[in-house]
């Protein structure tokens, strides 16, 4: 509301405010006395919509992208003006490090079962040594090793051992089973439970004084030997824990 403040003699003063009312679209004239003065004033309603301004400035970007497992991930729920992750790029570096794992996976494998000679199975490493020995040095020399003379103690275990004698040239070597006290036990002084390949004819017959130690055949079976017999041997080492010092000490 616009007011105009006159003096009540002041008749131009009111043509005035008259004349101000009829340029004025949309607007409506009162007058009224108050304490000797005329007051002239008019009420203007909405004129006509205005033209539309200039657009505004852009809004702020979206929230950056997380990493998850390696690779750079957009939230989907960003901002309209955030910014996308280019993952093409990240899988081709993550691609690239699968192939190059491969490559060390089956670079390591071949060390261990060309180079070094080993055998493997789930839990344990075998060395085959091919230094004549008695039974006694033999132990001590997988000793020294980091390791023990090697242990059939499943049918699996034995299979792969035979095969590594079979594939060697060899037809026996010294594995780690001994007589004991009160029969035969393995090098870790553990009774034979469960395992024993024991040929035919060794089974039916009880060991001797003289014969108290143990062969693995390329056939798979075991037989009984003279103790101070020398032959090869064959090493085992466990995959974790502290027993085994390293390829190194294997093969040293």
């Amino acid at each position: 509301m616009h007011y105009l403040l006159l003096t009540a003699v002041d008749l131009f003063c009111i043509r005035h405010c008259v004349n101000k009312v009829e340029t004025k679209k949309g607007t409506e004239l009162f007058l009224f006395l108050n304490q000797q003065k005329l007051i002239c004033g008019f009420y203007c309603s909405a004129g006509d919509k205005g033209d539309a301004g200039m657009g505004g400035p852009s809004g702020l970007k979206g929230k950056p992208g997380e990493t998850v497992y390696g690779i750079h991930q957009a939230i989907l729920q960003s901002e309209p003006n955030g910014t996308t992750c280019d993952c093409g790029r990240y899988r081709k570096v993550v691609g690239q490090l699968d192939i190059n794992v491969g490559k060390l996976r089956n670079a390591v494998k071949f060390l261990k079962n060309i180079i070094l000679g080993l055998r493997e199975t789930e839990e344990r490493y075998y060395l085959l040594v091919k230094e004549p020995k008695m039974f006694r040095e033999a132990s001590m020399n997988c000793k020294l090793r980091g390791g023990t003379l090697a242990m059939p103690k499943t049918t699996d275990t034995n299979r792969v051992m035979s095969d590594y004698i079979s594939q060697a040239g060899l037809t026996r070597v010294y594995i780690g089973v001994k007589d004991g006290t009160s029969g035969y036990i393995y090098a870790d002084s553990s009774p034979l439970q469960g395992f024993a390949a024991w040929s035919q004819e060794e089974a039916l017959n009880s060991p001797s004084t003289n014969s108290s130690c143990v062969e693995l055949l390329s056939s798979g079976t075991w037989g009984q030997v003279d103790c101070e017999a020398t032959m090869f041997f064959i090493c085992e080492f466990p995959k974790s824990g502290g027993g085994a010092r390293g390829s190194s000490s294997m093969v040293s």
